[in-house]
C-alpha cells in the first residue's frame, strides 16, 4: 500500500522489548507510560500528555473519522523474564497485552496520509478497577470508532465481551461454639460455601445448549471468615464474580440475585447481606460496520483470509466505552488469549509484526469507507 512506510521489524522488536522488561502490574504502570510518551514523540505524534491518573494520549492526523485505538499497559501480577526463544518473545504481557499496544503505537506511526483523527491511549489499569478508560469518558472525546488492543489472534475480531458482577456476600449464622462442640451452632464459613453453591446452580441453569461465550457463569473468588482456629466461625465473606452474555443485563440478574438471596436468608434463618463490588455491562458491537469490513479487509490484505468474529468470556474496556458512546468497537490484536496471565506468557514475534501491518491497513481501509458512507 503506497499510503504506509514499511515497518522496520528490529526497531519493532527492540521497543516491544524494551516495553516488557518494564514491570507494570495495575497502578504500576508510570515507567511505562514515560516510555511511551517518549516514544510518541520520535514518532511524529501531537498533543501527548499524561493524564492525572496515568494513562498516556497523543492525537495524530486531523478530520473525520474520528477513531480512539486503545491499549492498556498494566499486567497480572507475577515477573517472567524477557527472552526470545525461536519466532516466540516471552514475558508478562508480551499476549496481555503490550504486543497490541506497541503494534496501534506504530501501526499509527507508519501512516503517511490523512486517515482522520487517531487518539492513542495507553491505559492504565484495565487488569484491576478500569480506572483508566472510566478516566477518559469523563474527558468527554467525541470518537466515530474505537478499536481496543487485546490478543485476538491475527484471524478474528472479538465483537462482543460478556459483562461483570462481581459483589459480596456476608453471611452471619448470629453465634458461635467452640470447635470441640460444633453442634452447637451454625457454621459461617460451611454455610457461606452452601449458599455460594446455591447461587451459582441457580445461575448457572438451563443452559445447556450455549456456546460458552452466551451463558452465565458464576465463580467463588474469594472466601474469608473465622476468628480462632478453636472456634465455630460466626460471619464469612464471600466474592462471587459473576459474567452476563449479551443476552440479558447486570438489572436483570441483580433482580435474580435478590430473589435467591432474600428465600435462602428466610429459609435457613441466616442473614445474608451483599454489596455489588462491580457492575460492567455486557456490549456487543453492530456486524455490519464500517470497521468490521475495513479490519476484514485488513486482514485478508496480509492474511489472505477472512476473519472470524468472536465473542469473548470476559470483561475489558470495550465494555465501558461502547455502552457510553454506542459506537462500533472492537478487540483485535497479536497473540493468543490464552497464554494471557499464564507463567510461559509469549507473542510470536512474526504474528506481531504482522499485526502492525493489519492494523495500518485497516485504518487506511477505515477512511474510505467511512468518507463512502457519508
Amino acid at each position: 500500500m503506497d499510503s504506509s512506510e514499511i515497518i522496520d521489524k528490529q526497531f519493532a522488536i527492540k521497543i516491544l522489548e524494551r516495553s516488557l522488561k518494564l514491570y507494570t502490574p495495575s497502578l504500576r504502570e508510570k515507567p511505562l507510560a514515560e516510555f511511551i510518551a517518549e516514544q510518541c514523540y520520535d514518532l511524529g505524534f501531537e498533543d501527548i500528555r499524561i493524564d492525572d491518573v496515568g494513562n498516556v494520549i497523543a492525537r495524530k492526523g486531523n478530520g473525520s473519522p474520528r477513531i480512539l485505538l486503545c491499549g492498556h499497559m498494566d499486567t497480572v501480577p507475577v515477573e517472567i523474564k524477557v527472552m526470545k526463544e525461536g519466532d516466540s518473545l516471552f514475558g508478562r504481557g508480551s499476549s496481555d497485552a503490550k504486543s497490541s499496544l506497541i503494534a496501534m503505537l506504530l501501526a499509527t506511526s507508519l501512516i503517511k496520509e490523512d486517515v482522520g483523527t487517531i487518539t492513542f491511549v495507553g491505559a492504565v489499569d484495565e487488569e484491576g478497577n478500569a480506572t483508566g478508560i472510566k478516566n477518559i469518558m469523563k474527558q468527554k472525546h467525541d470518537f466515530d470508532y474505537a478499536v481496543f488492543g487485546e490478543p485476538s489472534g491475527l484471524k478474528q475480531i472479538t465483537i462482543a465481551y460478556k459483562g461483570r458482577l462481581a459483589i459480596n456476600l456476608r453471611i452471619n449464622v448470629k453465634s458461635s461454639a467452640h470447635a470441640s462442640a460444633p453442634w452447637l451452632s451454625k457454621n459461617a464459613i460451611e454455610e457461606a460455601i452452601m449458599i455460594s453453591s446455591t447461587i451459582k446452580k441457580a445461575l448457572e441453569s438451563d443452559q445447556r445448549d450455549q456456546k460458552k461465550s452466551m451463558i452465565i457463569t458464576a465463580s467463588i473468588t474469594e472466601i474469608k471468615g473465622g476468628s480462632s482456629h478453636n472456634v465455630t466461625p460466626k460471619e464469612c465473606h464471600v466474592t462471587l464474580d459473576i459474567r452476563i452474555p449479551v443476552s440479558t443485563d447486570c438489572k436483570s440478574i441483580e433482580e435474580k440475585l435478590a430473589r435467591l438471596i432474600s428465600n435462602i436468608s428466610n429459609t435457613k434463618d441466616i442473614e445474608i447481606f451483599y454489596s455489588i463490588l462491580d457492575e460492567t455491562e455486557p456490549f456487543e458491537t453492530s456486524h455490519n460496520s464500517s470497521l468490521i469490513r475495513a479490519f476484514t479487509l485488513g486482514i485478508l490484505d496480509v492474511e489472505r483470509t477472512l476473519p472470524t468474529l468472536i465473542r469473548k468470556t470476559g470483561t475489558g474496556d470495550m465494555n465501558i466505552v461502547g455502552n457510553q458512546m454506542k459506537i462500533p468497537i472492537i478487540s483485535y490484536g497479536p497473540g493468543d488469549p490464552h497464554e494471557s496471565h499464564t507463567l510461559n506468557e509469549k507473542v510470536s514475534i512474526n504474528e506481531y509484526l504482522r499485526g502492525i501491518e493489519i492494523l495500518q491497513r485497516s485504518l487506511v481501509h477505515l477512511k474510505r469507507l467511512h468518507s463512502k458512507r457519508k
